[in-house]
């Protein structure tokens, strides 16, 4: 059967004017648009679709790919404000996504961003979205280990931190001491468990800790340099929200990577930015030494 506000792989039944008509099981035949359909496509294939309700609450299947499906937490831009209904937001179909008034906990504003859960109704079938980010979280131990790379969508600013949602599954804290600058909400991102606490609470980091880290971000700076000719206006006296901007990392980090390069004789470290060492020209002792 098909599952709404899924993606489905569903058998096509028979062709007609206006579009293809899948098997939809319980569902009955769903209408994929004659606009949708797949050159290759014909009676007895089988179709990857993703099957919601049209703005007439008919049930109805696109080969189009959702932003987030239901069940999932997503950052969305909010592409309308109605003032009866709620906010429309862009979910990367033709019909938007509504988040009604009562599943908001902050007012929104066209062009914004909105951190909802993917929810579908149980009585009619409507996908709707909620910003009630909580209730759905697992309710299950998460079982992490520090050091773990994780997606990261931050959803609110609390005056330790931002919280974020983890893999789609729980929540952590990254803490505003250790941030670099201010972090947006909606923003999303690669970050790194730093601890496990016993009470269940995560904690969360924006870079990956320790000589593991320090390595990558070593060899991609130095790549960095070597791209921009030999020089870059970066040195540990740059300001963090530049460094954070040019390479994505916290200006702890880049200190750390260019002292690495530093002892390894890789770079110079100037006041005003890095430069690649310069080869050492041959002394006349060497010279003669080489001299047939």
């Amino acid at each position: 059967m098909a599952e709404i506000g899924k993606n489905n792989r569903l058998v096509i039944l028979k062709e007609a004017p206006h579009g293809l008509y899948l098997d939809g099981g319980d569902h009955g035949e769903i209408l994929l648009p004659k606009a949708q359909i797949p050159d290759w496509a014909s009676v007895g294939e089988t179709l990857s679709v993703f099957v919601y309700c049209d703005s007439e609450d008919r049930i109805i299947a696109t080969t189009k790919t959702p932003l987030a499906t239901v069940g999932q937490f997503a950052s969305l831009k909010v592409v309308e404000v109605n003032s009866k209904v709620g906010a429309f937001l862009n979910w990367g179909l033709e019909k938007d996504l509504l988040l009604p008034f009562r599943e908001q906990t902050q007012r929104l504003r066209e062009g914004s961003r909105a951190v909802v859960y993917i929810n579908q109704d149980p009585h009619n079938d409507r996908i709707v979205a909620t910003a009630r980010i909580r209730r759905f979280v697992s309710p299950y131990k998460a079982y992490y280990r520090v050091g773990d790379a994780v997606d990261l969508i931050v959803f609110k600013e609390t005056p330790l931190g931002y919280n974020a949602i983890i893999e789609n599954a729980h929540i952590g804290l990254l803490y505003k001491n250790e941030l670099s600058g201010p972090l947006e909400h909606g923003q999303q991102f690669t970050g790194y468990i730093k601890e496990m606490r016993p009470d269940g609470k995560i904690d969360l980091s924006r870079d990956a800790a320790g000589y593991r880290r320090v390595l990558p971000v070593a060899e991609d700076i130095f790549d960095t340099l070597v791209d921009a000719g030999g020089r870059l206006p970066f040195s540990d006296k740059s300001p963090p929200e530049q460094i954070r901007e040019k390479f994505g990392i916290s200006k702890k980090a880049f200190k750390q990577a260019i002292g690495s390069l530093y002892k390894q004789r890789r770079i110079e470290i100037k006041d005003d930015g890095i430069e690649l060492t310069k080869p050492e020209k041959p002394t006349d002792s060497s010279k003669e030494a080489t001299d047939p």
